[in-house]
């Protein structure tokens, strides 16, 4: 009855029957499902796309080397008070309330002054200490803050400073530009590769800002009523990948309930999402062709060592090829739209875009 009536089956059929003992000459059923639902497609000529552009300039190009230059850093011990920029040995304790929620013990740890990667207020409580200095102080927590833990709440640190250490930069020259794989040296040519590196990082930052705004134009302009069982089979899979997650980082599981709750929104987005896409992609004609699908794996290898022996994994299982089909078809699916929709160029810079202040 299925295959007669063309019915595409969402989840696993609910099949009631009679006990078989109790079966005679025909053979009756009752099969209870749900079928993919029908997509209606908007008008999408009335839709906007903001289209972000940039250029590499030097002044980027310099910014990139002078964090190669930092990465490359030599660091010499200093008597001398800490500044933003230094490497840090120290031991630290921390108390909420007079209760204490974290210590290295008597275990050291280096931190480099003034990264992002921490709460700027306490490093700025770090700055001018020396060797063998002890410092008690107390950072108030916004409201907003990440970990969630320490979020609202006034923190109590007692460091001691075993070490203080400045870093001392490579010069640009020919061992530098050398150590970046330019092989002769020549540090003009080293920053034209600079430059090209930015230029493919732009390129791909521009197709994801407008991978984002055509995704919500679909999502938020199209209708499907979603199978219950499509959306269960998303939550369960959305639930696999965290729990595999947890354990890669070496999680205790049983610590973690993960409640089909906690995905059910966003698995609601990606079901819909797909079944919108399918369906431009079917009335269009828009599957990858094999030129398309291949560009994309040779983008894929490009993060190997060994591009050709990553090109040759990927084609010897048809599975590994499914990620860049559907990447290559989605880039199909988004220039289409593009051509049904009014674009309009954005002005903004490299660092707009990848810091992601860049409105598009």
């Amino acid at each position: 009855a299925i295959q007669e009536n063309k019915l595409r089956v969402a989840g696993m059929p609910n099949i009631q029957h009679k006990p078989l003992n109790q079966v005679q000459d025909d053979f009756e059923y009752t099969a209870t499902f749900e079928v993919f639902p029908e997509v209606t497609l908007a008008d999408f000529k009335a839709a906007s796309i903001e289209k972000p552009e940039a250029q590499i300039t030097d002044k980027d190009v310099n910014k990139t080397i002078d964090v190669l230059l930092k990465q490359r850093a030599q660091f010499i011990e200093s008597k001398d008070g800490a500044s933003k920029g230094d490497r840090l040995t120290l031991t630290l304790t921390s108390f909420i309330n007079d209760k204490q929620v974290e210590t290295t013990g008597d275990k050291p740890i280096q931190i480099i002054l003034g990264d992002d990667s921490r709460f700027a207020i306490f490093d700025d409580h770090l700055v001018g200490g020396k060797a063998g200095e002890s410092k008690t102080f107390e950072v108030d927590y916004p409201e907003t803050h990440n970990p969630k833990e320490l979020a609202g709440k006034k923190v109590q640190y007692n460091v001691n400073f075993i070490l203080i250490a400045k870093p001392k930069l490579p010069e640009v020259n020919a061992q530098f530009a050398q150590s970046l794989g330019v092989a002769d040296g020549n540090v003009d040519k080293m920053r034209e590769e600079i430059k090209q590196s930015l230029e493919q990082e732009l390129d791909k930052r521009v197709k994801i800002k407008l991978k984002e705004q055509v995704f919500t134009h679909l999502l938020d302009s199209c209708k499907a009523d979603l199978p219950k069982a499509l959306i269960n089979v998303e939550i369960n899979r959305m639930a696999q990948s965290t729990y595999a997650n947890l354990k890669q980082r070496g999680a205790d599981l049983k610590q973690f309930k993960l409640e089909p709750s906690m995905f059910e929104e966003q698995a609601k987005k990606t079901c819909k999402l797909r079944l919108i896409l399918a369906e431009i992609v079917e009335k269009n004609n828009l599957r990858a062709s094999p030129d398309q699908i291949k560009a994309m794996v040779n983008e894929f290898a490009l993060n190997f060592d060994d591009t050709d022996e990553a090109e040759k994994w990927f084609y010897a299982e048809p599975s590994r090829l499914e990620e860049p089909t559907a990447l290559a078809t989605e880039t199909n699916v988004v220039e289409w739209f593009m051509k049904q929709c009014k674009v309009q160029n954005k002005k903004t810079t490299f660092d707009e875009l990848m810091s992601g202040s860049a409105k598009a």
